[in-house]
């Protein structure tokens, strides 16, 4: 979209555009990423859900600025894939991908995923920090490679998500992990939020590169987290924390990452999350 454009197409498109006035070679406008990134969400942060038909809440949420919305495995039991289906064709919200997957049902979650039209399943391995750590780093990598070919028979990927169980805690960790697991259909979903914990979220994009496929979006003061508690660093708004987008937007700019983020921040109304859309537009740099 930024390349240059000839004198003819250029004089269709202004016609096209009710005589919009663009000079011939100049760039696209739009940020950085626009029509890069695209904005989801995830479906548990939409507070009004319950208060109209499931397709009125997907127009909503276009309207807020979303293309695409993530729900987890448990809010479409089987019986309701058609309404959900209905409501993302009623509407033009995408379901991209899913979350919630486990090591015990990874098939099922990826199925269901194939179903929706989705093409990721977000997936968190669980560990207990009580047991040795060695045997299940090996259990999980097993599992995940495991659960490979028939992701890849049903066109979806299986994106790990770095959180805060304390396993994989280090870009390097989750870097050789998914090396191990040695599938380009196992990957990352990467939180920019959760690994400000334990280190910079832009060196995280740096270190995974493309085993990076989606993003999540949310924002972390590390002044609040030190003062008021570790989890209360989420309570700050997308862009006004510890994050440095800049650096984070730079990175992503040097593994020419395009795709899917998802906003994962506390839920509320139409007006909240058109005010989540604009910062994801903001720190992105979409617009």
């Amino acid at each position: 979209m930024f390349a240059r454009l000839s004198r003819r197409r250029l004089l269709r498109q202004s016609a096209l555009a009710l005589g919009a006035s663009v000079l011939p070679g100049a760039p696209a406008q739009g940020g950085q990423f626009t029509g890069k990134i695209r904005k989801s969400l995830k479906w548990s942060m939409v507070a009004e859900a319950g208060n109209l038909p499931l397709a009125e809440s997907f127009k909503k949420l276009r309207e807020c600025g979303f293309e695409g919305v993530e729900p987890s495995l448990s809010h479409v039991p089987d019986d309701r894939v058609d309404d959900w289906l209905a409501a993302s064709k009623a509407s033009g919200l995408i379901i991209d991908g899913t979350v919630g997957g486990r090591a015990a049902t990874l098939e099922s979650g990826v199925d269901l995923t194939r179903k929706l039209g989705g093409d990721s399943m977000l997936v968190v391995m669980s560990y207990d920090q009580k047991a040795p750590l060695k045997p299940q780093w090996n259990a999980a990598r097993d599992r995940l490679k495991e659960a490979a070919p028939h992701a890849q028979n049903q066109g979806v990927k299986i994106l790990v998500e770095n959180v805060w169980t304390t396993f994989l805690i280090s870009p390097f960790d989750m870097a050789r992990f998914i090396d191990e697991v040695g599938s380009p259909w196992v990957a990352v979903h990467l939180d920019i939020g959760n690994q400000m914990r334990w280190g910079v979220a832009e060196h995280w994009v740096e270190v995974l590169g493309e085993r990076s496929q989606k993003l999540d979006v949310k924002e972390y003061d590390l002044n609040k987290a030190m003062s008021e508690g570790m989890r209360k660093g989420f309570d700050t708004p997308i862009g006004e924390g510890s994050i440095n987008w800049p650096a984070v937007r730079a990175e992503l700019a040097k593994i020419q990452f395009t795709g899917w983020a998802a906003a994962e921040v506390k839920g509320g109304g139409w007006d909240y999350l058109a005010d989540v859309a604009r910062r994801m537009d903001r720190v992105l740099d979409l617009a």
